[in-house]
């Protein structure tokens, strides 16, 4: 999977839906239920920079997790992050070995970088149905990050990452399932 391009073409959708977020809508609820709009905006940029180390192989800790940054200009230091993070994970080496996820310990390279896919995918749809917006993202990329989150899944689950499956029908569209495995329901509105 190791395909820096993946990670560019996964963050546009996330990008263009920064843009759209209104600030009478931070308060608004998502489907991660631990969020609102405010909340998921905060985890991005205090993820962010962690994210972006590890595409450069560095150890970055995240400011606290009470970190507010939804005072000023948010929008613009939301996007200006993905876009350093995407810059750091558009070196095809950036994928390759071992690197750091604001820890000393190392893990292996393409599933810090498949996280990160999984963290846009499903944040951005998070963000999405929140403000009522349609997303969508390329089958290859959906295909990626389904990949990702069907060997993590069981995991994720074990580490409070993802919640309880939410049984999708196996025909049902490729990003549906993804939804599935993390825990949210494809229908929530």
């Amino acid at each position: 999977m190791s395909n820096p391009s993946l990670f560019a073409r996964a963050a546009e959708p996330l990008l263009n839906l920064v843009h759209k977020i209104k600030p009478d809508q931070l308060a608004a609820r998502t489907p991660d239920t631990e969020w609102d709009v405010r909340g998921l905006v905060n985890h991005l940029l205090i993820w962010g920079p962690p994210m972006e180390g590890a595409g450069r192989k560095e150890s970055v800790t995240p400011v606290p997790e009470d970190t507010d940054f939804t005072d000023g200009d948010w929008s613009a230091l939301l996007i200006a992050q993905i876009e350093r993070t995407v810059a750091a994970w558009g070196v095809p080496a950036s994928w390759e070995g071992m690197t750091y996820m604001a820890s000393p310990s190392e893990l292996p390279a393409e599933a810090v970088g498949g996280m990160g896919l999984v963290e846009m995918l499903a944040h951005g749809w998070d963000l999405s149905r929140a403000i009522g917006q349609d997303v969508e993202w390329p089958d290859d990329v959906v295909l990626a990050t389904y990949e990702v989150v069907a060997g993590m899944a069981e995991m994720g689950r074990d580490e409070g990452i993802f919640g309880p499956e939410v049984v999708v029908a196996e025909d049902a569209p490729m990003f549906h399932r993804m939804l599935g495995l993390t825990g949210r329901d494809p229908g929530w509105r």
